[in-house]
């Protein structure tokens, strides 16, 4: 049997204004699941990709989805789109619109939905969508039915305000000033497609949201500049006016520049330096340290936050909240002395702490040697290396070496990022990590999001993801991609000791039985990672040793390659 072809429906007219006039205002990227509900809005959404004013991915996992989209906001800084139908899928976006409003990332939920009169009565694939998001995102909205008298159902008179909102304008709820998700609940009638709508697309600014003044620096106080997750530059940048000494987690983007403290944890405990702080300077969202956070929750501490997320930070509950700062000029040669004094203590300190796991990295200026003495040394020390196997120390270590301003470096909420804080270096490399709230979900996802934004702006780079073999076989299932997508130049490593270790670190791994730790915590496995490569269409690696490894990431990557290194639990 033919269906009828609607020669006209209000719910594809309305989809294509609303999709264009988020299109002018900014949006360039739409990620979608398949579904009934939202056949006018995804119908929309490939046509404006056929005519190359947006960029469209297809996920059949609305969880994978709301990640990508979360992923490719956090790379461009530019709100994008995550579309589904009604009912459950609606639900799966909100591990995504969790982490984006803790981490103050812009974020559009567009979710198709049932008509009013079909909710509440047992309709299928009908549920209570308005408000469902209501505490994670920056402002709700259960648009009104399109064609519907006197409802004024043309959308487009939702987007400029959903973009503005999610680039931090003035919202209902969250956070002045700070990006985040925004909800738009789309209900319609059928038919919910017609003839194909052409919606010119004209571009448009959407406001972009005040930041609020500044808070002046003063000089005086003992004070240490953090940067936590998503910090950036600005941290060190800080830092180095103050002439103060920088704690920058692993995933802020600001572990660089001369004042660098190594080794932060244990300096923090010593009273003299940790113990003497009279004043935090925070950027971003730290969570990789219990150093940190009970330096944050002293009361003798003065913290000035600098707003990140949809909270604010206020562990002593007498921070001072701030949408920026500055740092004032030293009034005296006194100022400048105290500074310098403070600063060298902390660095002298940081010095010795400074782990350095370059002679346990292949020597290759050596084994290219002329001297037949330096070249037979380097050749012993590399067989020796070769026999070693890797641990989480040279995992860490060889990624961040391979890691360049070109590429991208993402970290998964494993135990390997916890490593990698305690002993890398300094480097200034672009870092992502889903930190707001720290979960191990929608990594991978995340990832191919940044890869595929970043191929988009020209970066030529890859983007390597670190991550634990949990928080992969969590997010399984955004290994699937679209044959007739762009392929992401991804490196996915996965450090695979065969269970969660990380809680090696809690108080349960002293107290409860072998047996309940295993069954409960560790939660081993035996998945055969090659197989999984091999079912989703990625190039597999196996690799043992530091040598291998580093063939490995530096070689030229074309395409998606899933990289096991076995690690001893």
């Amino acid at each position: 049997m033919t269906l009828p072809r609607p020669a006209a429906s209000p719910a594809t007219d309305a989809a294509a204004s609303l999709l264009a006039d988020l299109v002018a205002h900014g949006v360039r990227d739409l990620v979608l699941s398949p579904g009934s509900r939202s056949q006018a809005l995804a119908l929309a959404a490939v046509r404006l990709a056929d005519t190359g004013d947006l960029r469209v991915h297809v996920r059949i996992d609305e969880r994978v989805a709301g990640f990508t989209a979360l992923g490719l906001a956090r790379e461009t800084g530019v709100p994008a789109a995550v579309l589904c139908t009604s009912g459950t899928a609606a639900a799966n976006l909100l591990p995504a619109a969790m982490e984006a409003f803790h981490a103050g990332v812009p974020l559009l939920l567009l979710t198709a939905d049932r008509p009013p009169e079909l909710r509440g009565i047992g309709a299928n694939q009908a549920t209570t969508q308005p408000g469902m998001f209501a505490p994670w995102v920056r402002e709700s909205v259960d648009a009104p039915v399109p064609g519907e008298s006197g409802s004024g159902g043309d959308w487009s008179s939702l987007a400029v305000r959903a973009v503005a909102l999610a680039l931090g304008a003035d919202a209902p709820h969250g956070l002045p000033g700070v990006a985040g998700p925004v909800h738009l609940n789309l209900p319609a009638r059928e038919p919910l497609s017609g003839e194909p709508v052409v919606t010119p697309v004209t571009p448009g600014a959407a406001p972009m949201p005040a930041r609020g003044e500044a808070v002046v620096l003063a000089r005086g106080p003992r004070t240490v500049v953090i940067a936590g997750a998503d910090a950036g530059p600005d941290a060190e940048e800080i830092a180095h006016a103050g002439s103060w000494p920088l704690i920058a987690e692993i995933v802020s983007g600001a572990r660089f520049g001369r004042h660098l403290v190594h080794g932060y944890r244990t300096l923090l405990r010593r009273a003299e330096l940790g113990g003497a702080v009279e004043r935090a300077v925070v950027l971003g969202h730290p969570t990789l340290s219990r150093e940190v956070a009970a330096l944050l929750a002293r009361p003798d501490v003065e913290v000035i936050a600098v707003r990140h997320g949809g909270e604010e930070l206020d562990l002593n509950h007498r921070s001072r909240p701030a949408a920026s700062v500055v740092v004032a000029a030293p009034s005296n040669d006194d100022d400048r002395a105290a500074d310098r004094t403070w600063l060298g203590a902390w660095l002298e300190a940081s010095a010795a702490q400074a782990v350095d796991l370059s002679e346990r990295a292949p020597d290759h200026d050596g084994l290219a040697s002329a001297d037949s003495a330096t070249r037979r040394d380097a050749v012993k020390a590399e067989l020796e290396a070769v026999r070693r196997p890797l641990d989480r120390e040279l995992l860490v270590d060889a990624v961040w070496r391979a890691t360049w301003p070109h590429d991208r470096l993402v970290f998964g909420s494993s135990r390997l990022v916890r490593v990698a804080d305690a002993v890398l270096g300094g480097k200034k490399i672009p870092v992502h990590a889903n930190r707001g709230l720290a979960g191990i979900d929608g990594t991978i996802a995340t990832a191919t999001g940044i890869a595929l934004a970043s191929q988009a702006g020209g970066a030529p780079g890859v983007t390597r993801v670190l991550l634990g073999d949990l928080t992969l076989l969590h997010d399984v299932g955004a290994l699937l991609l679209p044959p007739d997508e762009t392929e992401p130049r991804l490196q996915v490593i996965v450090g695979n000791d065969g269970g969660g270790t990380i809680f090696d670190g809690l108080e349960v791994a002293q107290v409860a039985p072998a047996a309940d730790l295993d069954r409960a915590f560790y939660t081993p496995h035996q998945v055969r990672l090659e197989h999984l490569a091999l079912a989703y269409g990625w190039e597999y690696q196996r690799v043992t040793t530091r040598t291998a490894l580093d063939q490995v990431l530096t070689r030229p990557v074309g395409g998606r390659q899933l990289i096991e290194v076995p690690l001893a639990r």
